[in-house]
């Protein structure tokens, strides 16, 4: 059974999705603050998050920049404010997907669903010496990292299962919405706009300038392709 952690001040919300969730076959435990939720996170015994933004104590950006530092574990954030500085903040410091107060509970247990399967079948993928290379860009499929002229660039979670899937089609041109239903598992239940994000957030790391850059091109109207 998979454990998620729901960080949350909301008791009826935080109670909603608790029910929900053990409906469909989850474990699940609150926390009502964010410094309870971020000691309880990094015991380790997690699988997934769902992290409310605005939280007591210690809120929940820094609760998810503090739980990135430590674990490689899907964190799908909750605000209440759809704000594209909150979702593009939140994107940035390593969330994996965002949803916006008020939602249906339905919805919230369908992106659960989607990134902890994604999750799953993403770290059983291991093949021996499976590394890419474009010019000075390497990815270690293996380890999951990637370096650039030697050396490393820290990528999230998603950041480099979209950065991999490029790079493992290369020349070949993907839509915004084909992206998102690849990478995050979902269709028409989330915002493509956290693609623009994630590759914005990918060529700030890997590119020597962001502006014009290298490996990931976009081409406007059609999507964006790895450059190989």
């Amino acid at each position: 059974m998979k454990s998620i952690l729901v960080i949350e001040d909301d008791t009826t919300i935080s109670e909603l999705q608790r029910d929900y969730l053990e409906i469909n076959g989850y474990e699940v435990q609150i926390a009502a603050d964010g410094e309870a939720g971020l000691a309880m996170c990094l015991s380790g015994i997690y699988d997934l998050v769902i992290l409310d933004l605005m939280l007591p104590k210690i809120n929940g950006f820094e609760v998810c920049k503090k739980i990135r530092e430590k674990q490689d574990i899907p964190i799908l954030i909750v605000t209440s404010r759809h704000e594209d500085i909150d979702v593009i903040r939140g994107l940035g410091i390593g969330a994996d997907d965002y949803i916006t107060k008020p939602f249906k509970p339905a919805e919230l247990v369908a992106r659960v669903k989607a990134h902890l399967e994604r999750y799953k079948r993403l770290v059983g993928l291991k093949d021996i010496n499976n590394i890419i290379q474009i010019r000075d860009l390497a990815i270690d499929a293996d380890t999951r990292k990637v370096f650039v002229n030697n050396e490393e660039a820290v990528l999230t979670t998603k950041e480099f299962d979209l950065l991999y899937f490029l790079a493992t089609h290369p020349n070949k041109v993907f839509s915004k919405e084909h992206l998102f239903e690849r990478i995050w598992g979902v269709d028409a239940l989330g915002d493509i706009q956290t693609v623009t994000v994630h590759i914005r957030k990918i060529r700030e790391k890997i590119e020597k300038d962001s502006a014009n850059p290298e490996y990931i091109e976009t081409l406007w109207g059609a999507g964006y392709r790895c450059k190989g």
